[in-house]
């Protein structure tokens, strides 16, 4: 190589950063979002989890790097070099990571409740685009790295053990705290946290973010990863043909092209009312999902459960276990099947009327669900 090669190289990328600078944030942005829409596929994928894993362990690095050299801490040239880097190297990550979190979470976010924690995701990877000058507070980064390590590990417990409980959950937190909880004593010890009060304000918020958590999983606000509901109807027949289910409704109009379930739901005397649902579930996880059917009740302003019907499910099916339970004896009015874990998490809730039919109702319609 020429004399002087890795001094000029080191020259021109500098005077790359220094004339891109502004843009590299929105760049580090979309290139994480590019690379992990390219590379995740499945939430039970191995080298998916993989990769998440390997982004929480490299957002580590780089905080560390970022607090070593804001105190002056690190002493070889070549790591201090390229010390403007390391923020844009939390943003990347951040940013791999919460998009996948956004995609995983929507899959599995079926009720508006649901909606409150994906919110949040999706707040943050956006926000995370404005980050780079406040991603050197270190306040900031743990927070954030907490919350990244407890999304990670709430769906990577489950796959890796089969099996979704509160235990998972609680266990999770307590794994994030803990690694949180080396990060203070190293960042105390070394320096990169000045003082007690530091110390107990980033304690503070991550305890306040533990909690929180805590609370939004038992009110439902969390959606409950890795199931989440592919497909769910009412009709009038549900049967099984070798693999294929047959799901029978009633005819729709010739311009509602879109319909694939009964709702309304025709009801005649002596009909049965079905629900087929489809859930999709890491492989070799079983789990025992309800099929919660409730009625509502004008005068008391809610719901009234008439039925807790159980099945259960396998998983590994990319078009989720396919399941249906059934309901006789039913009346008109407004109804509603929640699809749900043994411990309560909803899944999704299907909707839908049941009105009197009438003699020209009777044309059907059959599709199959594979």
């Amino acid at each position: 190589m020429p004399p002087g090669f890795f001094t000029s190289s080191r020259a021109t990328i500098h005077q790359f950063y220094q004339t891109y600078s502004k843009y590299l944030p929105v760049a580090f942005f979309i290139g994480g979002f590019l690379w992990d829409s390219l590379t995740l596929t499945r939430i039970d994928r191995m080298l998916d989890n993989l990769i998440l894993l390997g982004y929480l362990l490299f957002l580590g690095v780089s905080i560390i790097l970022v607090n070593r050299a804001e105190k002056n801490l690190i002493r070889r040239p070549l790591i201090l070099k390229y010390r403007d880097w390391y923020p844009l190297a939390i943003q990347f990550f951040l940013g791999g990571l919460f998009s996948s979190y956004v995609v995983f979470y929507f899959k599995s976010a079926a009720v508006g409740k649901n909606w409150l924690f994906l919110g949040i995701l999706i707040i943050l990877l956006f926000a995370n685009e404005f980050l780079e000058k406040r991603l050197t507070n270190v306040t900031l980064q743990l927070t954030l790295y907490f919350l990244a390590t407890f999304s990670f590990f709430n769906f990577f417990i489950p796959v890796v053990i089969k099996k979704l409980s509160v235990f998972t959950f609680i266990f999770s937190g307590i794994i994030s705290l803990g690694i949180i909880g080396l990060f203070l004593r190293q960042f105390y010890h070394n320096g990169s946290i000045i003082g007690k009060r530091e110390l107990l304000r980033i304690s503070s918020m991550t305890l306040f973010l533990y909690l929180f958590l805590h609370l939004a999983y038992f009110k439902n606000w969390i959606p409950p990863v890795p199931l989440s509901l592919k497909f769910g109807g009412i009709y009038h027949q549900v049967s099984k043909a070798g693999e294929v289910y047959q799901l029978k409704f009633q005819k729709p109009s010739w311009y509602a092209i879109w319909k694939k379930s009964d709702d309304p739901f025709h009801y005649a005397a002596g009909d049965t009312v079905f629900c087929f649902a489809a859930v999709f579930a890491p492989v070799e996880l079983k789990e025992k999902i309800y099929h919660i059917w409730q009625k509502s009740d004008p005068e008391r302003r809610e719901w009234q459960t008439t039925d807790r019907l159980p099945y259960e499910v396998v998983g590994g099916r990319e078009g989720g276990y396919r399941g249906f339970t059934y309901k006789r004896h039913v009346v008109p009015g407004e109804w509603r099947v929640e699809v749900q874990t043994d411990d309560g998490m909803i899944l999704g809730r299907i909707n839908f009327d049941i009105v009197e039919r009438n003699e020209s109702e009777k044309k059907f319609k059959t599709i199959e669900y594979q």
